[in-house]
């Protein structure tokens, strides 16, 4: 789902979850949906309830993961650090902005398998320098 940064993440639920719906056959049956403390409301376990997921809701004052980041501010802060069109983003169209973030994703899993491959596999011609 993508949205001006000016609008509040917790209306924008059902549709994220629908989005996350067309994915059906690569989702586990049972799935947890971890939340802030914005989305602590009775609306949000309501509609949580109704699609049958489970939900951990953090509460005001204390972190729901203490020790990790979350899978979303990770990728989103790989997003800003290196792609600023994506920071920077005035386009109208969904589909443009759709596009250029899977292009984000693109080159950071290609530069992810590089670093992993390097790591992992020695060959006669490999660089002298790391990527």
């Amino acid at each position: 789902m993508v949205a001006g940064a000016n609008r509040h993440d917790s209306p924008l639920l059902a549709a994220t979850l629908d989005t996350l719906g067309r994915f059906g056959g690569c989702l586990p049956d049972q799935i947890t949906v971890h939340l802030d403390a914005g989305y602590d409301s009775k609306k949000t376990r309501r509609l949580l309830s109704e699609r049958g997921y489970s939900w951990v809701i953090s509460t005001k004052g204390k972190p729901l993961q203490a020790g990790a980041r979350w899978v979303v501010e990770r990728t989103n802060s790989w997003h800003n650090r290196g792609f600023k069109k994506l920071s920077i983003c005035t386009e109208r169209c969904t589909r443009v902005v759709e596009a250029f973030i899977a292009l984000a994703n693109a080159v950071i899993i290609l530069r992810r398998l590089i670093k992993q491959a390097w790591t992992s596999y020695r060959w006669d011609t490999r660089p002298g320098h790391r990527p």
